[in-house]
């Protein structure tokens, strides 16, 4: 599990095609590789990947067709940015929301405009997972923890704030930047609770219990 919080950025040094998977390398001075284990679960632009190989400065990791193809890291090349986030340890602080680096889809940037000090950014997402966004919710793109400012039937805008986007590829964004997206886990576990095939949670209970 993640936070969103990111903690480095990082920049890719190698991406070798493998048999349809390609093996990518990571490096950056932001994280304590040294005291990390091969197996460490590392998201990169909010895709959780498991390091293979670990180097003083950075590590390798394998990346599955599936992944290439739900995912915007198959559109990554030498010398671009990412951000990176270590796996939670328990007992750590839970600064955004829980993430699992598990991407849901691909977003879309459409719109990029200053807010005051801060930039406010639209990104247009399949229906079938705007419904899982709500105002004032959390959405995870790139790997990061933001706060949903409005809400459409395919799209959202969220506003960042100087410090996110002078420490994460977040200040980069341009209108038609292609950003990895995962909904909260709540939602998706609501939807599942309510589902209509006569088990678990329903609105009638909701009801019955003061939450109507």
């Amino acid at each position: 599990m993640f936070t969103g919080i990111i903690q480095a950025t990082g920049s890719i040094t190698a991406l070798e095609r493998r048999g349809g998977d390609v093996r990518l390398s990571v490096r950056s001075d932001g994280l304590p590789f040294a005291s990390y284990d091969v197996g460490e679960s590392i998201a990169v632009n909010g895709v959780c990947l498991t390091a293979v190989e670990l180097h003083a400065d950075g590590f390798d990791t394998d990346v599955s067709v599936e992944t290439l193809d739900v995912t915007s890291l198959g559109g990554l090349g030498v010398g671009d940015s990412v951000n990176l986030e270590p796996s939670l340890s328990l007992g750590d602080r839970l600064g955004g929301h829980l993430v699992s680096g598990h991407v849901d889809c691909l977003g879309n940037v459409t719109n990029r405009k200053a807010d005051a000090r801060s930039i406010r950014i639209t990104v247009e997402i399949p229906a079938d997972f705007a419904r899982y966004v709500a105002r004032k919710g959390s959405v995870t793109v790139d790997g990061v923890s933001l706060t949903v400012n409005d809400v459409s039937a395919t799209s959202f805008d969220v506003n960042i704030i100087p410090h996110t986007a002078d420490i994460t590829i977040i200040g980069d964004y341009a209108v038609g930047t292609k950003v990895n997206i995962e909904v909260d886990l709540l939602a998706r576990y609501i939807e599942r609770l309510l589902a209509k095939d006569g088990e678990g949670l329903s609105m009638e209970f909701l009801k019955e219990h003061g939450y109507g």
